[in-house]
């Protein structure tokens, strides 16, 4: 029962990030949120990783290509493509794209990892998906016909596509590795991978003094909650019960969202609020806590001779 506490405690982190995102969109880019957000990280474990750089070096160098892959897929990829997408979008596609994700995992699973999906996962991972939508929607199902995408909307797609295929991946991260050593390994990687992109934009020096003394609350929240230990907690989660489970807790953004909402931003909480939390609440009850069916083509009787 710990895990579980712990995911939804991860998920109130990245929670928080989104309106942090929202409240310094327009002040501070894409690419230099990304970049100052993963060499913060870098820094702050940049003592573990010369204590321990004999056995991380040596991973890296006989495991270089899926750590690589993993730390273009969940460092570099998956956050820049976001703030980007944040950029041109709207929090309602934004929110829409991302409850995508848990079915990401589930399919991706069931091809790469060949795990089987019960009956019993997959309706709870549905009916929480359409508890996002329901909630996203504010109960009402016209909302939708309203909706207009932009390219915005594909690269939080590529974004959503990235973390899905990151969290099933990680099954195939070096054993001889622990988690938080792994962490510090595509910490490095991927910071290498975003400092040519981000030099690339040419920012001025004096720019990023300006904007690391006035929003250096924000980049260290991203650093410390969203980073640290938001990965280490999901990471956690993906080792204990699953890259499939675990990715169902992704559906209480938008439950922690509009709390938050209503707290630091003074929005009002509404009646489908209420609705859009039990749906979500339930499916993911159905598909975590639930007692679990057989999966499909299992189950079948068997005659004795």
């Amino acid at each position: 029962m710990k895990i579980y506490f712990l995911l939804v405690l991860c998920v109130l982190f990245w929670s928080a990030n989104f309106v942090i995102g929202r409240f310094v969109a327009g002040s501070i880019m894409p690419f230099e949120l990304a970049f100052f957000r993963w060499f913060g990280v870098f820094i702050v474990t940049l003592p573990f990783l010369f204590l321990h750089r004999k056995k991380i070096f040596l991973a890296i160098r006989m495991h270089f290509g899926i750590l690589l892959i993993l730390a273009t897929l969940g460092i570099a990829g998956f956050n820049t493509f976001l703030y980007i997408g944040l950029q041109d979008t709207t929090a309602t596609n934004a929110l829409l794209i991302n409850s995508s994700i848990p079915i990401l995992i589930l399919f991706l699973s069931a091809i790469i990892l060949k795990k089987k999906i019960t009956q019993r996962q997959t309706f709870g991972i549905l009916l929480s998906t359409f508890g996002v939508i329901f909630l996203v929607l504010k109960g009402d199902i016209h909302t939708l016909l309203t909706l207009n995408f932009n390219q915005g909307d594909f690269w939080v797609i590529v974004s959503s596509v990235c973390w899905a295929t990151y969290s099933v991946l990680i099954k195939f991260k070096p054993s001889s590795l622990s988690s938080f050593e792994f962490f510090i390994a595509i910490v490095a990687l991927g910071t290498l991978i975003l400092l040519p992109f981000y030099l690339y934009q040419g920012y001025s020096l004096s720019r990023e003094i300006s904007i690391l003394a006035h929003y250096y609350w924000a980049i260290a929240y991203v650093v410390i909650f969203t980073s640290i230990l938001s990965y280490y907690l999901w990471h956690l989660g993906i080792t204990h019960i699953g890259a499939d489970r675990t990715g169902q807790f992704t559906h209480l953004m938008p439950v922690f969202g509009s709390f938050l909402a209503y707290l630091f931003l003074g929005e009002v909480l509404e009646f489908y609020h209420l609705i859009g939390v039990i749906l979500i609440g339930w499916g993911i009850y159905l598909s975590l806590f639930a007692k679990r069916v057989k999966s499909f083509g299992e189950g079948l009787p068997i005659k004795k001779p």
